[in-house]
């Protein structure tokens, strides 16, 4: 009894302090006080400015210090894990009839860092990233330093929370992250992952097991990219949650025979004009459960069975055939790109069946962008890989060499494999707009590039100050989230129209007529 009372205490004091610091009383409190005044003269006022500072102190709000960085944050009965943090707020959200969460973050990059920047210099940017996101948090959540990298979140249950809303949280983490903490254009940056588990507080669920599918969202989303989220609730712990891999080899083969594997677009845009200059196919599973599902979720287990060549067809097939129609529909795309892996690369007859495609759908070779990886080229020795793309070049196809300045091509390469273009890897785009580092490789390239007379596309470009700084570099084009995220075929058109209704037409600097 006597510690439920000291809980329910604490309760009533930490939420009293919610209020009394929080943005409609700070508001609120001249406004209150001018009231009082009016209505009571100068003794109400005098009771209100000693009642107010008495409250505040009853609330424990004077002498709050925050939390030093990696610690849990919350309520003054604490936690001493985050599992032991997650059972109580599972308690609290299954006694309001509401939900709570766990949100797990790793710093992706940190020992990429701690190797460029030293340990002491990348584990004070984490301390800081702590404290970030201590600070965009309610004072009921919790923030646990689990290790050096990763961070586990405890959300408390609100009034209402919504998968909309925590991933709109968890954004707002992740951009906290990501922000840099400093002026210094060379200071550490970090890229973060984040994976969220959802509770409804039913009974049975526990906070080691909400901990655990977290972790295994985590995973995912490292896996997938980087910058990734990714949610799952407890009864869906992963892509192969509960399935053998035999199982889910079937099913991949399943969905790729019956059309749930399909081609979708990514834009690229002209630095000069801001035209879109070509779409990107991307193979996407719109699975029936799981929702749209990345290459790395299925493309494995296609490569095991074999059919690496089958999902090569549907993508180029898809492809030509959105090019055609974005022809009908009077938008006149340069190119499509279509990723072909090393496997694709090695069979003899890639040449003829690309031609046959071509000539079926009416469409020039030059409109078909052929992007290999550039460990293909760096690794390749002048066999069938060599010749097909060879082939392909001397069919009117444009190469394209993806995640440039990560396969160590070198020059030569790139004149025998007869490449039109260099994409650029977005680990070199990431922050360069801050990053003096990163502005130099980038320029590096691209005076390279220019040498050569190469075409550039820079990949992952996620901010306007990238988009920006890309484009006074001399960078052809760009692509990323920053512009679109991939869609469906279905989707392209609206978005084409919308983009095009947001392209001013040049002013007319011609002489009017005397």
């Amino acid at each position: 009894m006597i510690l439920l009372f000291r809980e329910t205490y604490a309760l009533l004091r930490h939420r009293l302090a919610d209020l009394l610091t929080g943005p409609l009383a700070l508001a609120l409190l001249p406004a209150l006080l001018l009231v009082g005044y009016w209505a009571g003269g100068e003794s109400a006022l005098l009771w209100a400015t000693i009642a107010f500072p008495a409250l505040m102190l009853l609330a424990g709000v004077f002498g709050r210090a925050p939390a030093p960085a990696g610690m849990d944050t919350g309520p003054p009965a604490r936690a001493k894990s985050l599992e032991e943090a997650l059972d109580a707020a599972i308690r609290r959200s299954r006694e309001q009839s509401g939900m709570t969460a766990c949100v797990m973050l790793e710093l992706e990059n940190h020992a990429l860092l701690c190797s460029m920047h030293g340990d002491v210099e990348v584990d004070e940017a984490a301390d800081a990233v702590s404290t970030r996101l201590n600070a965009c948090l309610r004072r009921r959540d919790r923030v646990f330093r689990l290790d050096k990298a990763t961070f586990g979140i405890v959300l408390s249950p609100p009034r209402a929370m919504t998968p909309e809303a925590v991933c709109k949280l968890a954004a707002r983490l992740q951009g906290e992250a990501q922000r840099q903490g400093t002026t210094r254009p060379d200071a550490p940056r970090f890229t973060a992952a984040i994976g969220i588990s959802l509770a409804s507080g039913t009974a049975g669920e526990r906070g080691a097991a909400l901990a655990s599918v977290a972790a295994a969202a985590l995973r995912e989303a490292c896996g997938t990219g980087p910058s990734t989220i990714r949610i799952h609730r407890p009864h869906a712990a992963g892509p192969a949650a509960g399935i053998r891999p035999a199982r889910l080899q079937d099913e991949v083969v399943q969905a790729l025979n019956a059309g749930q594997i399909t081609a979708w677009f990514q834009p690229q845009i002209c630095t000069d004009t801001g035209r879109v200059s070509g779409f990107e196919a991307l193979a996407r599973w719109c699975h029936p459960q799981r929702g749209v599902l990345l290459p790395g979720c299925f493309l494995p287990h296609l490569e095991r069975a074999g059919l690496t060549g089958t999902l090569q067809a549907i993508m180029l097939r898809g492809a030509l055939e959105a090019l055609g129609g974005w022809q009908a529909q009077g938008f006149a795309i340069p190119g499509v790109g279509v990723n072909f892996s090393p496997t694709d690369l090695r069979d003899p007859a890639l040449a003829d069946k690309v031609a046959w495609e071509l000539d079926r759908h009416d469409l020039a070779a030059s409109r078909l962008k052929i992007e290999i990886l550039e460990t293909v080229v760096s690794t390749s020795p002048d066999d069938d890989t060599a010749r097909n793309i060879r082939r392909l070049s001397e069919l009117g196809c444009a190469i394209d060499l993806a995640d440039f300045g990560t396969g160590h091509a070198s020059i030569s390469s790139l004149k025998r494999f007869s490449v039109d273009r260099l994409k650029i890897d977005r680990s070199f785009i990431r922050g360069i707009d801050t990053d003096l580092r990163q502005q130099r490789m980038v320029a590096a390239i691209l005076t390279m590039a220019e040498q050569l007379e190469l075409e550039t596309l820079a990949e992952g470009v996620e901010t306007t100050g990238e988009h920006a700084l890309l484009a006074q570099l001399g960078c052809g084009h760009v692509q990323g989230f920053g512009i679109a995220r991939p869609m469906p075929p279905e989707a392209t058109l609206p978005w084409l129209r919308t983009h095009a209704a947001t392209l001013q037409a040049p002013p007319d600097l011609r002489k009017s007529a005397l």
